[in-house]
């Protein structure tokens, strides 16, 4: 039987609007500190954000009760879980900060006027930190999605501390639905850095965990843990989980509106999962999400200032920039007098890796007519095949 305990403190904060100033967290977002106990040695994993300094640090002294932390270990910098880092120093300066190179340049950087001075306990990938009789094993994780992320695995109790990775916007309740927040926290958080996250999962698949720990959202066990790890795979490879279809549309007077809609209903007859997204009220986070979900999309525009909607241009920087890949992409475009904007869509996705994109492109001058709405249910044909 382990002599080590694992506590989990999860501070819930419903009060953010904008999780790293542009992802709505409508259901708010959580900060993890894990408290590892063996022997009569206490580690802390991580701090939380600023905001919730104060909650948090109450929550410590309380489960503490009286006990010093010999050890901080920071897995990862990022603000959201090294703000309180400083607070916790001044209340045990003798603790130590546990990290890697990489770790203690941004701990210098984020405190230029006051550095930190508790001592440092520089370590590197695949070494352990021994204490009270039980360890800790790093798992370097650069760009997962900072360069100085690491993982940490707890070995008596078969527990992976697993920084950013697995995270999930909202609470921390197990019994919450696991998959849309957090394909959404990772295709726009994670998202870029497929290969990255694939090395990681490839190390994962070497050690035997039984449960999970992410900095954001619950702890992962079980099925769940089964389900969240076969969705990373297809999410660091770029392999859509269904054949279903993104509808993403940006429409001044909503002609294009009425196109996409046509385009959204004529699939779903035909059998094919839809997301209908109206890029211009609708924040780019949920499409991201929806275009890593799904195997089709339909893009359609108007043209503006020769080229096409901002709202357009946002999603499609955001899913170049997110190294979306491997996906069927039809076009409608739609332009008064000059129609321009499948022209300009269509060359940004020719920059990326292994985007088929329908040769037959629907061109609207206007209103819909007899022609486009043939054309729109071609095209829904082909996707549905």
């Amino acid at each position: 039987m382990s002599n080590v305990k694992i506590h989990r403190i999860s501070m819930h904060d419903t009060e953010i609007d904008l999780f790293e100033g542009q992802y709505p967290v409508p259901a708010g977002v959580t900060y993890n500190t894990s408290v590892i106990e063996a022997g009569d040695q206490v580690v802390l994993v991580d701090t939380v954000d600023a905001r919730m300094c104060d909650a948090w640090l109450a929550e410590v002294l309380r489960y503490l009760d009286g006990r010093r932390p010999a050890s901080l270990v920071i897995s990862h910098m990022e603000p959201d879980h090294s703000g309180s880092l400083k607070a916790l120093c001044a209340l045990y300066p003798e603790m130590q900060l546990v990290g890697n190179a990489k770790t203690f340049t941004m701990l210098d950087q984020f405190t230029p006027d006051a550095p930190v001075a508790n001592p440092r306990v520089p370590v590197k990938d695949g070494e352990s930190f021994e204490f009270g009789g039980a360890s800790l094993n790093f798992i370097f994780a650069p760009m997962v999605h900072w360069p100085e992320v690491m993982l940490c695995y707890q070995p008596e109790t078969r527990t992976l501390l697993s920084a950013d990775a697995f995270g999930r916007f909202g609470s921390a309740n197990p019994d919450d639905p696991w998959t849309d927040e957090g394909r959404r926290y990772y295709t726009n958080i994670v998202g870029k850095y497929g290969p990255q996250v694939k090395a990681v999962l490839t190390k994962a698949k070497a050690i035997e965990i039984e449960t999970v720990c992410p900095l954001h959202g619950p702890d992962l066990s079980g099925d769940t843990l089964a389900q969240v790890l076969s969705l990373y795979e297809k999410w660091a490879s770029y392999t859509p989980e269904d054949n279903g279809t993104l509808v993403a549309y940006a429409c001044f007077h909503g002609h294009t509106r009425e196109a996409a809609e046509l385009m959204a209903k004529t699939l779903i007859a035909l059998g094919n999962e839809v997301t209908l997204i109206d890029l211009a009220r609708t924040n780019k986070s949920y499409a991201v999400a929806a275009a890593f979900r799904h195997k089709n999309m339909v893009l359609a525009a108007t043209t503006y200032d020769g080229a096409y909607m901002p709202a357009m241009e946002t999603f499609l920087t955001a899913i170049k920039t997110k190294n979306m890949q491997g996906r069927t992409v039809g076009l409608i475009e739609n332009g008064t007098w000059a129609p321009m904007s499948g022209k300009h869509m269509r060359a940004v996705l020719e920059t990326m890796k292994g985007m088929e994109i329908l040769p037959d492109m629907v061109t609207l001058r206007s209103a819909m007519t007899a022609k486009n709405r043939e054309e729109i249910a071609h095209m829904a044909e082909t996707i549905g095949r």
